[in-house]
């Protein structure tokens, strides 16, 4: 029985839980502890899916402790009330449950996702909240990952791609906590304290919002989310708020590195989660570069020079400016040329936008691919969590297709026009140095 529950859930991962037309209703309350609550009932499958996300990202690392929030996040399971991590291990095969979740610059995220009958859900929730209530963080755990923790760094830091990306962030936001990059000395800096500390700061009633999508009804989801949240820290109300970020001024940076290929980051902070601009930006960054091979910077980049295999580039939405970014890699005989052609495409998109025949299929694919982004219980509930903690419009997913619908070429330019700005872009290339056949001297402007 425990074989096949696992194996049932497992096979059920990706299953179908709304149709692609339906419209997600979201119910919205407050436990009695002030915690949020975002709950959309479907009894399509015999499945909860529930997340609880915390105001506890990276950005809440204090000076010198980059990490802590990575570091608390990846600890929370290991240790909890009387299980140590191998007996939590074993209870979810158990049950037949999967936990999961994460931790970016603003949110960390804890998810479970179980069997709705009974017995199942009730097993799943109880080893759900010990966890969340009573984490141990062990010593010896804490040891361990700390030192796993600083050989993933030191590997990662061979690569030039993760140099260009630590390299790229360091440089569009300085001394914002977005900013801030993990280094050897500010792992080995952290201690169980440290992590403890950060829990019960950050992990509180106050600063948690609960999702819950699945097989149950609202008086279930109530009682759900009122266990969740009554057995956590308290805390105290506010300091969730983020600095708001300062435009970098305009550099450009290379970083020696003995690959043959060459990566190149160009971007800018970009925009909240919640702007007026994101339907523009969104649906221009379409045709700039967010798709794929009908984008206007594979256009120029590979097909027509062949300086690349891919170019990219997105918004990246967060409570305060996340990065506009563009992306590539190249020959390092080819940087300049590379760089120069990015320019000239960026320039031209800014001045004169997308032509109506690229604005109107940007429009259409993302319309009609828009139910496929809705059409699983996980799915749902990862935009139902992202509602939730920034707290968009309850039918902010109805409001979708019917703003992109509504976008006009005027509207897509004007919003590059004010928001992506050449005064401010920072240029990051890392590496080609190995590409010794062509290799010629970094022009005299980088640096």
């Amino acid at each position: 029985m425990r074989l096949m529950r696992i194996v049932f859930v497992a096979l059920l991962g990706g299953g179908l839980s709304l149709s692609a037309g339906a419209g997600v209703e979201i119910q919205h309350w407050s436990t009695s502890q002030g915690a949020r609550v975002y709950f959309v009932a479907s009894d399509a499958l015999p499945i909860l899916d529930l997340q609880v996300d915390f105001a506890a990202g990276s950005a809440f690392d204090p000076g010198g402790k980059s990490s802590l929030a990575s570091l608390t996040r990846r600890l929370l399971d290991t240790g909890a009330g009387n299980l140590d991590e191998g007996a939590i291990a074993d209870r979810l095969a158990d049950i037949g449950a999967q936990m999961g979740g994460g931790v970016g610059e603003d949110r960390a995220s804890v998810s479970l996702r179980t069997l709705s009958t009974d017995e199942e859900r009730s097993a799943a929730l109880t080893l759900f909240q010990t966890i969340l209530h009573h984490p141990t963080f062990p010593s010896a755990v804490v040891a361990r990952e700390r030192k796993r923790a600083v050989a993933d760094l030191q590997e990662s830091l061979t690569q030039p791609g993760v140099i260009a990306s630590r390299r790229f962030t360091a440089s569009i936001y300085g001394d914002h906590p977005y900013g801030a990059v993990t280094t050897e000395a500010s792992i080995q800096a952290l201690t169980r304290d440290d992590i403890a500390r950060f829990y019960r700061e950050h992990y509180t009633v106050q600063r948690a919002s609960i999702a819950i999508v699945g097989d149950v009804d609202r008086a279930q989801a109530e009682s759900i989310a009122e266990a969740i949240a009554a057995g956590l820290p308290q805390g105290v109300a506010g300091g969730d708020d983020i600095p708001p970020v300062r435009l970098p001024e305009a550099a450009q940076i290379r970083v020696p590195h003995p690959s043959a290929q060459a990566h190149v980051l160009i971007g800018m902070p970009g925009i909240k989660r919640e702007d007026p601009d994101y339907y523009p930006l969104l649906i221009g960054n379409y045709v700039l570069g967010g798709g794929g091979f009908v984008s206007r910077l594979v256009k120029e980049v590979r097909e027509k020079r062949g300086f690349a295999y891919s170019a990219y580039s997105y918004f990246s939405p967060q409570q305060e400016a996340g990065p506009f970014r563009i992306g590539l890699q190249t020959k390092g005989s080819q940087v300049q040329e590379a760089l120069d052609v990015v320019d000239r495409t960026l320039r031209d998109f800014i001045e004169q936008g997308p032509t109506e025949e690229e604005l109107a299929a940007a429009r259409d694919y993302t319309i009609n691919g828009f139910g496929l982004r809705l059409d699983s219980n996980r799915k749902v509930l990862g935009y139902v969590s992202m509602i939730g903690f920034y707290r968009l419009p309850l039918d902010w997913l109805d409001q979708y297709p019917r703003q992109v619908a509504e976008l006009s070429v005027a509207q897509v330019r004007d919003a590059f026009r004010r928001r992506v700005l050449p005064q401010h872009l920072v240029s990051v290339v890392v590496g080609g140095d190995g590409d010794t056949a062509h290799a010629a001297a970094p022009p005299a402007a980088m640096q």
